[in-house]
């Protein structure tokens, strides 16, 4: 047959050859691309996730190509889900280990414009990483931790959220609980919504914006709110001379920007008269607006007003380029020290190198942060106590294994994303230690919780009078949550240290301002010692 379709023909060709040759011809196309797809292997992205606009998006175990600074903590990341799965199915020695599955849902790769940079990333994976090892130590299930990069700008959740459904309604391993949810912006909040709606409980580590909310997302971190309440035992007792200023980020879409310049102006707005002395400026992180960071404006009213209080409303990236236009301009005949009063997770790196801290000292400025860190914790000559301690321990290994920079702690991205992984792991442990009978079972015969299973374990309120039995014993400090429908799933009794750079006294210091936790309805009695 081919060979008379391809002699020379004395007539035109019919259907049945032209047929014939476009049907050898796909045939053709089609081994070529399996052929060059096993000879490339699974691609950049691997065979889970998908590569959209450059950035691999998806559920996976396994590594994939993100950004070289993370690639090794990936891989590490992978090597421990392996090894997991391998005492289930193949246990080298000893019983087989049932498992269930924690999904990281964040960014993985960064650009100028991105809400979580690249030394975030790393760090809040290599606190996710301390976690899983610190809980695959011991008896009870093990975990995977998925990896569910949802794209630079957190747009891509649609298919990840799919996925993750999917996952949840494995018997054998299911997916529990979502955690890594990193940034406050109307995609976060549309993707906490769309996991609610699967019933997924999912754990904010560094979400602070009050108004982020849903039934099933439950946040470990303060919120503004509870932040510039903090602020305001430090302004208590340090008053200067109530001569404020707001500066404030002008990105409409920036909902973390646009809740702290609200809680500001509720919370110190007519004390510090800043409905009269506020500037805005348009921040780096979202899509290209104009000109980032010009902040001429806001520092020529701040040198003319003699500002002392300086209520800085956006996000730590671009205050950097304040405080070093700042020191442009200089002192202004300032007799005082400017405060300049932030929120955050923690002291971000770059805003305590030398540099930032010659800007300061030009500009006779310090910076004021209401964190749920610390750096006094870990750099103090006392040895940390309970879960800090196990946290140091576990992080120093992947610290001499991995690069993440200098003073990898101090932002507290580490350790929230341990905290917000540890929370689901402890109710897993709850849960499946109370339906196994404390683990009599054989591991065949042992129930494996579900999503629905850790939730119902979650909403059980925590603190009791005076008593915290189920709070979580965290390396940001012992907290715990109120039940279903009350504090909005917000962490209570947290700590929330105010830390001065260049550092002063510390918060719960001699002659420092009370050191601030997120009270139950509001009364300073309510939490536990």
């Amino acid at each position: 047959m081919l060979f008379r379709l391809f002699r020379r023909h004395p007539r035109e060709w019919g259907p049945l050859e032209w047929l014939a040759v476009v049907g050898l011809g796909a045939l053709v196309a089609a081994a070529i691309t399996v052929v060059v797809n096993v000879v490339q292997g699974p691609g950049r992205c691997g065979d889970d996730l998908r590569d959209i606009d450059g950035d691999c998006v998806g559920v996976t175990a396994e590594a994939f190509e993100a950004d070289p600074g993370i690639e090794s903590l990936i891989g590490a990341v992978a090597d421990e889900n392996a090894r997991v799965r391998r005492d289930w199915e193949d246990p080298p020695s000893g019983p087989k280990i049932p498992y269930v599955r924690i999904a990281l849902m964040m960014p993985f790769t960064a650009d100028d414009h991105s809400a979580m940079t690249v030394d975030m990333i790393r760090r809040g994976l290599a606190g996710a990483l301390a976690a899983q090892r610190q809980a695959n130590r011991f008896g009870g299930p093990h975990y995977q931790l998925l990896l569910a990069p949802d794209g630079r700008n957190l747009d891509r959740w649609e298919p990840v959220v799919d996925r993750l459904a999917e996952l949840s309604k494995d018997t054998r391993a299911p997916l529990v609980g979502v955690t890594g949810i990193p940034s406050s912006t109307p995609e976060t909040r549309r993707a906490i919504a769309a996991l609610s709606k699967h019933s997924i409980p999912t754990v904010g580590p560094v979400i602070t914006a009050a108004n982020m909310n849903s039934p099933y997302f439950f946040k470990t971190s303060p919120n503004n709110d509870q932040f510039a309440r903090a602020l305001g035992l430090y302004l208590d007792k340090k008053p200067a001379g109530h001569r404020g200023f707001l500066v404030w980020d002008n990105r409409s879409e920036d909902v973390y920007s646009q809740n702290l310049r609200s809680v500001f102006e509720r919370h110190f707005g007519t004390a510090y008269d800043l409905t009269n002395h506020n500037s805005n400026f348009t921040g780096t992180s979202g899509t290209d607006k104009g000109i980032p960071q010009r902040f001429t404006d806001a520092v020529q009213k701040i040198c003319n007003e003699k500002s002392d209080t300086v209520f800085f409303a956006g996000r730590d990236q671009d205050l950097p380029a304040f405080m070093e236009r700042m020191a442009q301009e200089g002192s202004c005949g300032r007799t005082t020290t400017l405060r300049i009063l932030k929120v955050g997770i923690g002291l971000e790196p770059t805003l305590t190198g030398d540099a930032p801290a010659r800007w300061l000292d030009e500009a006779r400025a310090t910076i004021v942060d209401a964190s749920s860190v610390d750096p006094a914790w870990w750099a103090g000559k006392s040895t940390p106590k309970k879960a800090l301690g196990r946290f140091l321990d576990r992080f120093e290994e992947i610290r001499k294994q991995h690069k993440l920079g200098s003073k990898p702690l101090d932002d507290g991205y580490a350790v929230m994303y341990h905290d917000a992984f540890a929370l689901l792991a402890g109710a897993v442990d709850r849960t499946f230690a109370e339906i196994n009978e404390g683990g009599k079972k054989a591991p065949e015969a042992m129930s494996i919780p579900t999503k629905d299973d850790v939730y119902n374990t979650l909403i059980i309120p925590s603190i009791a009078g005076n008593s915290c039995s189920s709070c979580l014993v965290g390396a940001g400090g012992t907290y715990g949550f109120e039940g279903p429908g009350k504090n909005d799933q917000w962490a209570v009794c947290k700590p929330v240290p105010v830390v001065e750079f260049p550092s002063s006294t510390r918060s719960g210091a001699p002659g420092a301002a009370a050191l601030y936790r997120t009270y139950r309805g509001g009364s300073k009695n309510s939490c536990p010692s």
